[in-house]
């Protein structure tokens, strides 16, 4: 979560430091990026969250893993709230530290969640594509809620670790009254060391196998002449927009992340006046919207699924009917009532 910044100064008071976050306009800028995702994100997934939960109820393994990725995107809508806080007040946390850490670790924990569940998808498509019949046997409810407690497992249990062994203070940068949260400069070496793994264990590693899925999925289907052409225009759509998805909300930050912790590492000079710093206050405004444009992705899962999915379309349209057909009926029993209370 980073802002413009501006040189290092010194005063009476205060020390050089590595990145110096005042007063900007890019603060409002984030904040408006946020609470874009928060409304829209929140008016999308409580859309689509009842008819997921109708084909969770009839053992539909998609649904299953959409209902597991909509409890991750409604964890993180519910923090939004305070990262808006944090950049209406201009990068300063006035809610103490351990509400930081758990902002941040509900933060980053659904970003991973997120990936490694769009990547459970992917495999799933791709089994059920290439191997339908082979595959059909395990393709099982129980398979489905063991993949995704797995995914809320590994990623929950390993940024637990990080937090215990932050100690809670790290993410929350007090020094010379800063009051930041997770925006501590200059980056510290174990710190570097897990943003590698996240960029290779978190993104390459579920790019690498998205990417291989998928293109088994299109390649399937061009080749198959039993399939409509709408079928094959869903399948590529599906394919299509979790790749445009890792591309837009995902890559970019991960890119700058790994060229922050490259650029650490190769840093003779981590001081104030060091090439170190000077890089950090240079990216600092590109990594600080690439973390923001990770954040859209709890509004365009829901969207993406919905298009694709006929199970939960079919059942967005029936509960759009439901509701409209309720409303019709209300109004036809209070017309009704007033021409009664017009004749008594």
């Amino acid at each position: 979560m980073n802002a413009t910044s501006t040189p290092p100064t010194t005063t009476a008071n205060t020390t050089l430091m590595c990145v110096n976050i005042g007063q900007s306009a890019v603060s409002d800028l984030l904040m408006t990026v946020y609470i874009f995702a928060f409304i829209f994100g929140l008016i999308f997934n409580v859309l689509t969250f009842g008819p997921i939960c109708q084909q969770v109820r009839k053992q539909n393994v998609l649904g299953i893993f959409l209902l597991s990725l909509s409890l991750s995107d409604m964890l993180f809508l519910f923090t939004m709230p305070l990262w808006i806080n944090y950049y209406n007040h201009d990068h300063h946390w006035k809610l103490g530290v351990p509400f930081c850490s758990v902002a941040g670790f509900v933060y980053y924990s659904n970003m991973y969640i997120s990936i490694y569940l769009l990547c459970c998808i992917s495999v799933d498509r791709c089994l059920v594509v290439t191997f339908p019949l082979r595959f059909k046997t395990h393709r099982t409810s129980c398979y489905a809620w063991g993949q995704c407690f797995m995914v809320y497992a590994v990623v929950v249990v390993l940024h637990i670790m990080v937090l215990y062994k932050d100690d809670l203070v790290d993410a929350h940068d007090d020094i010379n009254s800063n009051d930041r949260c997770y925006e501590t400069y200059p980056m510290k070496a174990p710190i570097a060391l897990f943003n590698l793994l996240r960029v290779g264990i978190g993104f390459l590693l579920p790019l690498v196998v998205l990417s291989v899925s998928y293109w088994r999925v299109l390649a399937t289907v061009g080749q198959s002449p039993g399939l409509s052409a709408q079928a094959k225009r869903k399948v590529r759509m599906l394919s299509f927009g979790v790749i445009g998805i890792f591309s837009i909300c995902f890559a970019p930050y991960h890119i700058l992340l790994l060229t922050r912790s490259l650029v650490f590492y190769h840093s003779n000079d981590v001081g104030p006046l060091g090439s170190y710093c000077e890089f950090e206050r240079k990216m600092h405004f590109v990594f600080s919207c690439t973390l923001a444009l990770s954040s859209l992705n709890c509004v365009v899962d829901p969207v993406l699924y919905v298009l694709v999915s006929n199970g939960v379309q079919a059942e967005a349209k029936l509960c759009w009917r439901r509701r409209n057909r309720t409303q019709t009926e209300d109004c036809a029993l209070t017309t009704y009532n007033k021409k009664l209370n017009n004749l008594i």
